[in-house]
């Protein structure tokens, strides 16, 4: 057994990274695989956006030419720039139930990262903002909302068995066919609007959507400035965050609060397509996308996966506003959702989760980011 850095210039290391998960789950009903051109395209140090001011190398576990594990060791500059940091993160974590796997995997990563001067390594998280965090530890008979993460109930304990340690923790939550908004919330997302001139910016084109990008920028980088594992993004990330979204949305599930002409605030949502990407096994071509797009008119689930406002207005009834308007949105598009995931919300956002208890829908999945200071190994 040998652990091994990938070449990312050759197509059969590429493959052998992709296809890994494709083996360790296929007995997991829960599992939903990424789309794998998206994967393929992380791998891409010629066009991924990331890699223009970052770097990241991927590893993987061998024995006898079957793959036992993989890993992906990351280095991202403008987190560390941002924060003053020596920071190192892992990523893209599969691996067989075996510890001297796993611990070759880690030391692999430890060494890479101390190579570079990095003191300690977080993760999972991803390499662009928009990737989901975590591993998941609780809620493992569900299935994940796209673009979420799924992971063997046995990954927490050879994440801790390498020395890691909780960081924080991200919360899901599940509304169910018959949750209703309060009509108090309504109420004041009616007075709001009438006392503070708030209005509602909705969508009914995907170029629509992709004209708001210099606005979601300035919304990100004020509402979220506060967030662990903040930084500020570029342009360039920012589009593909924005890409990444318009490609599942449903213009109609997305609002912005406006205040005169200014951006203040808005809400992501949009149908869960995970059951056609199970069914096609993360392929888009040739026809696979034919399936995706079917999923996104038929399908029960909904994701909300984002509710984001400038500080200054946070707590001024704008979220009571958006909330208003995404509920009667579904009530006049016709489309009837059984089940919404509202996604990932860190455990220290307090507005959001006591937002999510007022409303009366209950967290049911828990992911969790770790952390381990390095120590410099002796020579």
């Amino acid at each position: 057994m040998q652990v091994r850095k990938l070449d990312t210039t050759r197509a059969r290391d590429v493959r052998a990274f992709v296809r890994f998960p494709f083996d360790l789950y296929r007995d997991c009903p829960q599992w939903v695989p990424p789309l794998r051109p998206a994967m393929r395209a992380a791998l891409d140090r010629d066009r991924y956006a990331f890699y223009r001011d970052s770097e990241a190398d991927f590893f993987l576990v061998e024995n006898q030419g079957r793959v036992l594990g993989r890993i992906a060791a990351i280095h991202n500059r403008p987190y560390n720039a941002f924060h003053h940091s020596q920071a190192a993160f892992f990523y893209y974590m599969e691996v067989v139930d075996d510890v001297q796997t796993s611990r070759l995997l880690f030391d692999a990563l430890f060494d890479w990262s101390r190579e570079r001067g990095l003191d300690t390594v977080y993760g999972p998280k991803g390499m662009i903002r928009s990737d989901a965090h975590g591993a998941l530890v609780e809620g493992f008979e569900h299935r994940p909302a796209i673009g979420v993460p799924y992971n063997h109930d046995y990954y927490d304990r050879l994440i801790q068995d390498a020395g890691f340690v909780k960081e924080l923790d991200y919360m899901s939550g599940y509304l169910s066919a018959d949750f209703q908004l309060p009509q108090r919330v309504h109420d004041i997302a009616e007075r709001v609007k009438a006392r503070r001139g708030y209005t509602i910016r909705s969508f009914t084109t995907k170029d629509e959507l992709r004209q708001m990008t210099p606005a979601v920028h300035k919304i990100y980088q004020q509402a979220w400035a506060q967030v662990w594992g903040y930084y500020p993004v570029s342009e360039d990330e920012i589009r593909a965050m924005v890409e990444r979204i318009v490609s599942i949305a449903d213009p109609r599930l997305i609002k912005v609060v406006m205040k005169g002409e200014e951006a203040i605030g808005f809400v992501i949502a949009y149908p869960d397509i995970s059951a056609a990407i199970q069914r096609t096994r993360g392929r888009v071509w040739p026809f696979g996308w034919v399936r995706l797009m079917l999923e996104s008119k038929r399908t029960t689930w909904v994701n909300f996966n984002g509710v984001g406002i400038v500080p200054q207005y946070q707590g001024a009834g704008a979220n009571a506003v958006l909330y208003s308007e995404l509920a009667k949105t579904f009530a006049q598009s016709g489309r009837r959702f059984q089940h919404g995931d509202y996604v990932q919300v860190a455990e220290t956002n307090l507005e959001s989760l006591g937002d999510a208890t007022r409303l009366g829908f209950p967290m049911y999945k828990r992911h969790r980011i770790y952390r381990k200071a390095l120590v410099s190994q002796a020579i």
